[in-house]
């Protein structure tokens, strides 16, 4: 079913269905690290550890849902490059967060928002083009 309404969308829309697959499974993964980060943020934590905590939890997850239903490569053996690109987005996340907040976004919920978005978009291409790259 999600494979064929993917596909009825990416008709209808002109938009390549890997890309419309990427923004429903990115946005499942997003809303599930974003609640994470959000439970953290809650409890206390800074919002760097909140933001490692929720990344780290989230790798395995995004890496099945990414691998299966994105770029249908399932090899386990990309996690290490896969888990290289979480880290540099864990860093341009902190990063983006940082700015945010210095340049006045004080509502760390809605600036961890606005960095999730941006650091998905970044994702998609390395991990379109560096992980599950087609050899």
């Amino acid at each position: 079913m999600f494979s064929s309404l993917c596909k009825q969308f990416s008709v209808l829309t002109k938009i390549p269905e890997q890309f419309i697959r990427f923004l429903l499974i990115g946005t499942l993964n997003t809303a599930v690290a974003y609640c994470l980060y959000a439970l953290f943020i809650f409890s206390g934590l800074h919002y760097a550890l909140a933001v490692l905590c929720s990344t780290l939890l989230g790798i395995g997850f995004s890496f099945k849902t990414f691998g299966k239903w994105v770029f249908f490569n399932p090899d386990n053996r990309r996690i290490f490059r896969f888990f290289a690109v979480y880290t540099g987005c864990y860093f341009l996340n902190v990063g983006i967060l940082k700015c945010l907040t210095f340049f006045g976004l004080k509502n760390l919920y809605l600036a961890g928002l606005v960095s999730s978005f941006l650091v998905a978009i970044v994702s998609f291409f390395f991990n379109k083009f560096f992980v599950f790259k087609r050899i």
